[in-house]
């Protein structure tokens, strides 16, 4: 079985003069390298195709896969984590994680708030500000806490995201949609612990393999896990497994969340728990990083004695079960018929 990669790696962007805040969300070497090795050792053939251009090419050579491992994070607007995936769909090749509707709406964090609220999942109060002059109109209790609307790796978060006061508020929110060019995110600020939920499968065979509670050190920025507390996360953060009541409720809420979303294969959910104690959803993470050494997900697999190449292979077992689905969609002509 012959497993393609796509993929955005950092150097390549580098090449094309992209800052480095602005490669923060692609991949490294080591990582694309690390899921090719797992999935090598578990007996699958592998061809690295790279990003959606080389993908473009590759088709259009006539190439074509068994399953597409697909880890690309794209380039420009809501819907670049969709790109691929979109690509893949009309070409009828099956591929990991999430489908196109599920990524654009994970990527825009105030989007994936309306659902979760409306499915009964405890989230923030939130607002959403488009234009600065926006955060004047917020009618929500201090302290808030404000983020970029569909960035990831903590961009555009750190210690003045959590705002106390009006003014505080409209810089925040001016900075960021003038950095990031998007809106921002407004929440209610949680002061509980931080959780994020490792979860593989895909529906009703979704399950959690562990909660993951993100612990400020010493030198840590307190205030948010946020950009400069991940890149130096050996010396800023701690990480241990969290297995008591709080984080048993947590892995449920994940759970809800995740099938509520439509999520598949594998990922994080982020929460963060209230002043009561009641884990609240802050963000989901469809495609979360792969990284086999710094990233969350791969951190709480191998926290919980789960190895890497068994986290890989639940991710691609999950897919593989679409394969031969009923569920899956008749092909479509142009005028919206099966075919």
């Amino acid at each position: 079985m012959l497993v393609g990669l796509t993929y955005d790696l950092r150097e390549d962007y580098r090449a094309m003069g992209f800052s480095e805040e602005d490669v923060a969300e692609f991949d490294c070497e080591e990582t694309i390298a690390g899921i090719e090795g797992a999935l090598r050792a578990l007996g699958f053939d592998t061809e690295r195709v790279g990003s959606l251009p080389a993908l473009m090419s590759a088709l259009g050579q006539g190439r074509r896969w068994d399953l597409v491992f697909n880890i690309a994070e794209g380039l420009n607007g809501f819907g670049r984590e969709s790109q691929i995936p979109c690509v893949l769909d009309w070409h009828g090749i099956p591929y990991t994680f999430s489908e196109p509707m599920t990524l654009a709406l994970g990527l825009h964090k105030g989007m994936t708030k309306h659902v979760v609220r409306a499915a009964g999942i405890p989230t923030p109060d939130f607002a959403v500000v488009a234009e600065p002059a926006e955060a004047a109109k917020v009618d929500l209790p201090f302290p808030l806490f404000v983020k970029p609307v569909a960035e990831g790796t903590g961009l555009g978060i750190g210690s003045a995201s959590r705002v106390t006061d009006k003014a505080g508020l409209m810089d925040a929110c001016a900075r960021l949609i003038e950095r990031f060019r998007q809106p921002v995110l407004v929440e209610t600020f949680l002061p509980g612990r931080e959780l994020t939920v490792g979860v593989v499968g895909t529906g009703a065979k979704a399950r959690s393999v562990g909660a993951l509670e993100v612990i400020f050190g010493d030198q840590a920025d307190p205030s948010a896990y946020g950009y400069i507390n991940k890149q130096d996360w050996e010396r800023r953060m701690h990480y241990r497994i969290a297995d008591d009541a709080e984080a048993r409720t947590a892995e449920q809420v994940a759970l809800d969340a995740w099938r509520a979303l439509g999520c598949r294969d594998g990922g994080r959910v982020d929460l963060r728990l209230d002043g009561a104690g009641v884990p609240n959803f802050i963000e989901v993470n469809p495609l979360a990083g792969l990284n086999p050494t710094y990233s969350d997900l791969p951190i709480l697999c191998r926290l919980n004695n789960m190895p890497y190449q068994e986290l890989i292979a639940a991710i691609v077992h999950s897919a593989m079960e679409r394969l031969n689905s009923a569920s899956q969609p008749l092909p479509r002509t142009s005028a919206g018929r099966a075919a």
